[in-house]
């Protein structure tokens, strides 16, 4: 299965320490049911951090994330990810990093409609269609973002741009002259789902 970038220790560590126990279980009782505790963890830091291919499904704007849209406008959807998804993001159009801007922010549950207001990365991007600004923005728990590109670096849609840990949303713009192609409540994979298309 492949991992996320940058998502080595988060799996090491568990993996390792699990290991240490199940030895240490030879001679403690309480080490190896800690072991096993431990173990789930690894388990999970594997499952959360999975990085699948994915190919579009079609022409148009991709969705930056996998999850539930819990906001869809002409202008704007925004995307609540749980921590059963995955949570590595990618670029919606071809285009050019104009910047990014991190702000720091609230910490609440990334389904509430205040969450707007958490910590977050706001990308600027701009394409053959406009500019977009994409919004990374954490949650409750743990709460890091991570940016696989920078200012001035040119991305590919569908392509790999970051992740955010662990339960989160994302936030993007619609450009003008896109027609929106999701609504509220639809399930939407990054890289895979259009959610937007050139108005004919």
């Amino acid at each position: 299965m492949k991992l996320a970038k940058d998502s080595t220790a988060w799996v090491s560590v568990p993996m390792f320490l699990t290991a240490a126990l199940a030895v240490a279980g030879n001679w403690y009782m309480s080490a190896e049911a800690l072991a096993g505790f431990v173990f789930m963890i690894f388990v999970f830091m594997i499952f959360f951090h999975r990085d699948p291919d994915r190919l579009p499904r079609g022409e148009g704007m991709l969705s930056p994330a996998d999850g539930k849209i819990i906001q869809a406008t002409p202008q704007k959807i925004t995307i609540f990810m749980s921590p059963s998804n995955v949570h590595v993001n990618r670029a919606p159009l071809d285009g050019v990093v104009r910047d990014i801007e991190y702000r720091k922010g609230t910490h609440l549950p990334a389904f509430m409609g205040r969450a707007c207001k958490n910590q977050q990365n706001r990308m600027h991007l701009e394409t053959d269609d406009g500019d977009m600004e994409l919004r990374q923005i954490t949650g409750t728990l743990v709460r890091e973002i991570v940016c696989y590109v920078g200012p001035g670096d040119q991305v590919s849609r569908g392509e790999r741009i970051g992740m955010i840990r662990f339960g989160s949303r994302v936030e993007v713009s619609i450009p003008s002259g896109y027609s929106l192609q999701v609504g509220l409540g639809d399930k939407v994979r990054a890289g895979e789902t259009v959610v937007a298309v050139r108005s004919s």
